[in-house]
C-alpha cells in the first residue's frame, strides 16, 4: 500500500501565525481525515515564512503567493495535488 500525503505547515513564531497555522491543519485534517499521513506544524527559522507543502512540493508560499490562503483555496490545491477526483461538497460550488 501506498504511504498516504504528509502535509507540512511552516509558520514564524515571532510573527505569531501558530494560531492560523494550527487552524488550518485543524482544517486539512477534519476535511481530509482518511487521505493523509499527518499535518505537520513546523516553526521556521526565517523571519515571516508562511508555507503549506505536501510531500515537499509547496502549495502556498506566503511570500510568492501574496499572503496567506483562504481556506477553501488551501482545500482546492491539496484535493487537486492528492485527490483530483474527490469532491469538496459546498466548497467546489463557490
Amino acid at each position: 500500500m501506498a504511504q498516504k500525503p504528509r502535509v507540512v505547515i511552516t509558520y514564524c513564531p515571532n510573527c505569531h501565525w501558530l494560531p492560523r497555522a494550527a487552524w488550518m491543519a485543524q482544517e486539512l485534517l477534519y476535511t481530509f481525515a482518511g487521505d493523509l499521513e499527518e499535518v505537520a506544524l513546523r516553526p521556521s527559522d526565517v523571519g515571516g515564512d508562511y508555507l503549506v507543502e505536501v510531500d515537499n512540493v509547496i502549495l502556498w508560499d506566503r511570500r510568492k503567493d501574496g499572503g496567506f490562503p483562504e481556506i477553501k483555496t488551501l482545500k482546492r490545491l491539496l484535493r487537486d495535488r492528492i485527490a483530483p477526483d474527490r469532491p469538496l461538497g459546498h466548497i467546489d460550488s463557490d
